[in-house]
């Protein structure tokens, strides 16, 4: 123990800030963490959470419009009720904060409400008020980036999608990452008239080739008008509604606008330059294996970090530093095949090197690839199919990536990825018997690779 205030203190009470000052709390540190917005961060409140919530709402029109006639069903008339999922949602959300809150406390974690900044090394100021700290943690997240072109203060952002007064009939979403392509499937699912708009000639940059252009075919079997190779140059107001001018030329008219083109560390005005935390090129903390900046009382986890903008990444990180600081046992987090879903319609679920990147990295490969119609859907007529596919480095059999596209996708690869994170080889893979009938024996059948 020293003579300041605190042992650690956290600027920022998201997952991982509060996986951090929690865990290192109940090993004896005394603790504190500020948070200026809400308790849990961007994916209890406007990220994860009710995404989540709000896709499950989405799958109700398909299935009772659609999937239920060839099972026997007959559905009468049905009307969706935005406020009731919108107010639905925030009481949810208001619990989860308030669980949130009873973590800290319940660990003996000192929680400031209001923004913190940094005075120096070893010192933060919440609301006039200075502190002093042995250590300093910056867990303070991403926030939304948006152009900027004439009339952008018309459009909205995923911070404001989920309180909106009324659902949309029509709307436009901007960009190309999975938060623009799960909003696209969300809104569609209620029964909104989207276009998806991305700049580049395909979405999702970064996941297998397969993956994104599957999923670019499924979306727009569903209905949604993705334009590649487009964006917005000026939106205008028009009565209740808007009007986008795109890079074409042409205008496209709708009563919102989503801006989900991409996310910027969350660390404007916190004072790091003035105590000398070095930062890289893209706006986030450069840290080292163990999360420490440069100035060796001042660590960073999660999104401001810029390694891995995944929730439970930054609990991992949370608790490696915990360990670091105060239980003798200096741990760096791993990014290594990190499993990650989108939750589109269908959903995607990946883990481990996309084909291009194992192309770039091993000198043989075998790839396995399955394209097929779930067994749901062959009393529907419905035209979903899913997509499954195996990377193997040929000179040691090990399975190198995993990716699916289809119903479930990221509860399949949640299981698959222990396999991959244990090293798991095609052999183990085809010597495992498949649960039948499912789709995910699909990953344990596949026996001829492809043709390169």
């Amino acid at each position: 123990m020293t003579d300041r205030d605190f042992d650690l203190f956290a600027i920022g009470a998201g997952s991982g800030g509060v996986r951090a000052a929690r865990f290192s709390a109940q090993r004896g540190a005394r603790v504190a963490v500020a948070e200026e917005r809400y308790l849990g961060g961007t994916c209890v409140n406007v990220g994860c959470v009710p995404k989540k919530l709000f896709m499950y709402a989405s799958h109700f029109r398909a299935d009772l419009h659609e999937a239920s006639a060839g099972y026997g069903w007959t559905i009468g008339e049905t009307n969706f009720d935005w406020p009731t999922l919108r107010d639905n949602k925030t009481r949810e959300i208001e619990r989860l904060n308030g669980i949130y809150e009873g973590l800290l406390r319940d660990a003996g974690v000192q929680h400031f409400d209001g923004r913190a900044t940094i005075v120096d090394a070893h010192s933060v100021e919440v609301a006039g008020q200075r502190y002093t700290a042995e250590n300093i943690l910056v867990a303070t997240g991403g926030w939304p980036t948006v152009p900027e072109i004439p009339g952008v203060e018309w459009a909205v952002t995923s911070n404001e999608l989920f309180s909106l007064d009324e659902l949309p009939r029509k709307a436009i979403v901007v960009g190309g990452g999975y938060i623009a392509v799960e909003f696209a499937c969300i809104f569609d699912g209620l029964g909104v008239d989207v276009t998806q708009l991305y700049r580049g000639p395909l979405f999702l940059r970064g996941f297998d080739g397969d993956v994104r252009r599957h999923l670019a075919e499924q979306v727009r079997l569903r209905g949604i008008d993705l334009r590649l190779e487009t964006n917005v140059t000026a939106i205008e107001k028009k009565g209740g509604g808007i009007v986008a001018t795109l890079t074409d030329g042409s205008a496209l008219e709708a009563d919102l606008i989503l801006f989900a083109t991409g996310r910027h560390p969350n660390v404007s005005d916190l004072g790091l330059e003035e105590a000398g935390v070095e930062m890289a090129r893209d706006g986030s903390i450069r840290v080292d294996a163990y999360s420490r900046t440069n100035v060796p009382s001042i660590w960073a986890i999660g999104d401001v970090t810029n390694r891995i903008n995944l929730t439970p990444v930054a609990i991992h990180e949370g608790v490696c530093l915990s360990e670091t600081l105060f239980n003798d046992n200096p741990r760096s987090p791993d990014h290594e095949n990190v499993p990650a879903a989108v939750f589109s319609q269908p959903p995607v679920g990946t883990v481990g090197l996309t084909e291009e990147e194992a192309r770039e990295r091993y000198s043989s490969i075998d790839v396995y690839r399955s394209v097929f119609r779930a067994l749901k859907q062959t009393l529907t007529g419905g035209e979903e199919r899913t997509l499954m596919k195996l990377i193997v480095d040929r000179e040691t059999d090990r399975v190198i990536g995993l990716h699916m596209v289809g119903p479930e996708a990221g509860e399949i690869i949640q299981g698959f990825a222990v396999a991959i994170k244990a090293g798991a080889t095609k052999a183990d893979f085809d010597a495992t018997i498949g649960v039948h009938p499912t789709s995910a024996e699909e990953f344990v059948t596949m026996r001829t690779p492809i043709e390169s």
